[in-house]
């Protein structure tokens, strides 16, 4: 019956393409973006410019003020929501009175840059880049004029992650409004400039502007395209939880000299504590960690579908053996993670020092499921350091604690994104595919969840509305990363995308 469900489920995405409105041929929806990608191209290069670090108030302005005057161009209604930290932009049009309408997400903000570690002076003055046999080479934006070669890159902070794929849907809007052509269905767009620091106030602005916000689907303009580069839709995605641990050694640094073999330096305790998270085979070994993760027959099947190659990806990054959490690399994301994502002690390179440090701070981030809430995993990592000996505080220990406990640590946590995860043969993956089926035939890859976290679930949970994330940018894109990129072949992609979601019936 398992079987049976899926072989009908994909029949009737193929037959679908047949049945999809006619608004807009794939050949028309094909040269529309042909014709705009240009325009389009100048139109992200100068969005680019605009820095958007979610911590300056004034560079949430600037790209809020961009935003609005784009939609209000597109004869969309602007509302600024108030939070009690930045806003957001909410931009709505109704084509049509008593018709549904489309929620879209759009992240506008981006993650902190070190200047010097790009390959350019400034990375938020985009750079036209191709591939020559020695790297990528900085060719001037004048050659787009002349062509547009698929595999040339934009280099700059936020080029995938997200401004990429927000100009991809608003050249999309303004396609159709050039044509004269109106989506079947009303179109809302909700702009967050604080999603990488979690968007602290997005739940409460939902809560309170739940009518304002309420559609039949929503659709994430966030995210990273399959391996593959092909054409995803991304039915879910992994919460996230972090905790700073900081284990105690003596109460200043010491001289290495006068007291080494004398004075515990606490990075070998660390060290010790930071090694025992994980077995030889990448699996947690906190009890319990992974409870009542399951993966049906049916699951296995779908995630099976993806097409992936292990030692082709084992390649690509550059390792030799892959964490044994899942069979697959798409089996792996559907399970909790725990990651050491920063280390300080003492100093290196230049700054070294013959010190024993008088702190360790680790810095961890885990990935969560729906399974698998934040507070449980956090409780379990604190009784995972309880376990291993250590007395916590709260701050720095006092003389008195630190005369009666050898090891000494404090625990603090922060519960950023939830989990979600929609059914793929729901109405809102069926409406999808038909729409990317019409433009890509078979060539769309369907994933049941990233590992990177989405802040969603106040959307889902207070409107009681399914999510699925388009994703557009190429997979080697180096999001939140030095030299972060946007492939132009991507980008006319990411278009057509929209314009096929855009005239699909909904």
């Amino acid at each position: 019956m398992k079987i049976a469900r899926i072989t009908l489920f994909s029949y009737c995405l193929l037959f679908s393409q047949y049945c999809s409105s006619q608004q807009l041929s794939a050949d028309k929806i094909e040269k529309f973006a042909a014709d705009k990608l240009v325009e389009t191209i100048s139109n992200l290069r100068y969005f680019l410019r605009l820095q958007n670090d979610g911590n300056f108030p004034e560079q949430i302005a600037q790209n809020k003020q961009w935003c609005d005057s784009v939609f209000t161009a597109l004869k969309f209604k602007t509302t600024t929501i108030k939070t009690a930290g930045a806003p957001l932009l909410f931009a709505e049009k109704k084509f049509h009175k008593n018709a549904k309408s489309i929620l879209f997400y759009l992240q506008i903000d981006g993650q902190p840059v070190d200047t010097t570690a790009w390959h350019q002076d400034n990375p938020f003055e985009p750079v036209l880049k191709e591939k020559k046999e020695q790297g990528w080479t900085k060719i001037g934006f004048e050659n787009i004029h002349k062509k547009v070669d698929p595999k040339w890159r934009i280099f700059a902070r936020s080029a995938s992650d997200s401004k990429g794929p927000a100009i991809a849907l608003i050249s999309a809007l303004q396609i159709l409004q050039s044509k004269k052509i109106e989506p079947e269905f009303n179109i809302k767009v909700i702009m967050d400039f604080q999603e990488e620091l979690g968007s602290p106030d997005l739940p409460k602005a939902v809560e309170e502007n739940r009518d304002l916000l309420q559609s039949e689907m929503l659709f994430i303009m966030d995210g990273t395209r399959h391996l593959s580069n092909l054409p995803t839709l991304t039915f879910g995605a992994r919460g996230i939880a972090t905790a700073t641990i900081t284990v105690f050694g003596p109460k200043y640094g010491l001289h290495s000299g006068q007291y080494g073999n004398f004075a515990p330096n606490p990075v070998f305790e660390a060290s010790k504590l930071i090694g025992g998270l994980k077995d030889e085979k990448g699996r947690v070994t906190i009890p319990n960690f992974y409870e009542g993760v399951t993966l049906s027959d049916t699951d296995k099947y779908r995630l099976g579908l993806i097409p992936e190659n292990i030692d082709s990806i084992k390649q690509n990054l550059g390792i030799t053996e892959q964490d044994a959490v899942g069979d697959t690399y798409q089996e792996a994301l559907q399970y909790p993670s725990l990651n050491v994502r920063g280390l300080k002690a003492g100093w290196t390179g230049k700054e070294v020092r013959t010190i024993i440090p008088s702190e360790v701070v680790i810095e961890i981030d885990m990935r969560l499921v729906p399974e698998t809430s934040g507070k449980r995993q956090m409780s379990l990592l604190k009784n995972y350091i309880l376990e291993k000996g250590y007395h916590i505080v709260d701050s720095i220990p006092t003389l008195e604690e630190r005369r009666l406990h050898p090891k000494l640590a404090s625990f603090s946590y922060r519960l950023g994104s939830l989990p979600f995860r929609t059914e793929m043969d729901s109405p809102i993956g069926i409406f999808l595919n038909k729409a990317m089926y019409k433009v890509f035939g078979k060539n769309v890859v369907n994933m049941r969840t990233t590992g990177g976290s989405q802040p969603m679930a106040p959307f889902i949970r207070t409107l009681n509305v399914p999510a699925v994330s388009i994703r557009i940018p190429n997979p080697d894109n180096s999001i939140h990363g030095p030299n972060e990129n946007l492939r132009l072949g991507n980008l006319k992609e990411g278009i057509i995308s929209c314009l096929a979601i855009l005239t699909e019936r909904l």
